[in-house]
């Protein structure tokens, strides 16, 4: 059986990195990724279409320049979103995911992150229009020219998992799960992960805790507050920590820039 890629536990999410949030320059970047590496992350989660069609570019030319070695890191990315923006003519929102698109979505993200292979490729959310076996046409393309390690999707239900394994092997799902977004715990996708042994990893790891004023945050707030003396812990490491105990052993996709932030998230990998 060939031997599964081992992400770290706290991956960094790269939305916010570019135009969509701190606009950091390529020195800042580079010391960004020194930093997660110095803390046990070494995974980098981006998507094609973050910082409309940007991030990638600009995240390569920081690894380009930095002295850390290709198989230190893994590199996850996805495709499939038509963005309306300045960088491509696409006049309405909408998914592509016919093969030549993919394998062409695929490369594309290679040559801007500087890179001769993705540790992971994801189809970023599920269309209506999607087709196994044309993602599966795709997929084995790329896994053959070496270009791909690992396959996987984004936001997709178990049923609509099940009909692209019909063609293509799923390894990963990426989906919201928080302490707020906790759906996934109910509708069967992170049992899906669990049955199929597929790595589960969630974005918005902290949900609407910091960002709503609600009786529902109250509630969690007040159940917080004697925890974190309990554990000598921040608000932000227990709902990393209570994510992470999930059985499905969840990754978390963590977005902030911040550097005390980071250090503080893969310390709640500490925290049973």
């Amino acid at each position: 059986m060939k031997k599964r890629i081992q992400y770290s536990r706290i991956i960094a999410g790269t939305m916010t990195w570019g135009s969509w949030g701190k606009q950091l320059s390529k020195n800042e970047m580079t010391a960004l990724m020194d930093h997660c590496l110095q803390q046990g992350i070494s995974s980098f989660d981006h998507a094609d279409i973050y910082g409309g069609y940007g991030n990638e570019e600009e995240f390569g030319k920081a690894f380009y320049d930095s002295r850390i070695a290709r198989e230190n890191i893994q590199l996850i990315s996805k495709c499939g979103i038509q963005y309306v923006c300045e960088a491509r003519d696409n006049v309405t929102k909408h998914y592509n995911y016919n093969a030549d698109y993919i394998v062409w979505s695929a490369e594309r993200s290679l040559k801007k992150l500087r890179t001769e292979y993705l540790d992971l490729f994801l189809l970023h959310r599920p269309s209506p229009l999607m087709h196994p076996d044309e993602i599966s046409k795709a997929i084995d393309r790329l896994r053959t020219d070496g270009k791909i390690k690992e396959f996987g999707v984004s936001n997709f239900t178990p049923l609509q998992i099940a009909m692209v394994e019909t063609a293509v092997p799923v390894k990963v799902n990426q989906v919201e799960c928080s302490i707020t977004a906790e759906g996934v715990m109910y509708d069967g996708t992170l049992e899906d992960c669990i049955t199929h042994k597929r790595t589960a990893m969630a974005w918005s790891p902290l949900g609407s805790y910091f960002n709503e004023d609600t009786d529902r945050t109250k509630r969690i707030r007040e159940a917080i507050v004697p925890l974190a003396e309990k554990y000598s812990a921040t608000e932000n490491q227990l709902i990393l920590a209570w994510l992470m105990r999930h059985p499905s052993g969840i990754h978390p996709v963590v977005g902030t820039t911040n550097e005390d932030r980071l250090s503080e998230a893969n310390r709640a990998t500490e925290i049973n």
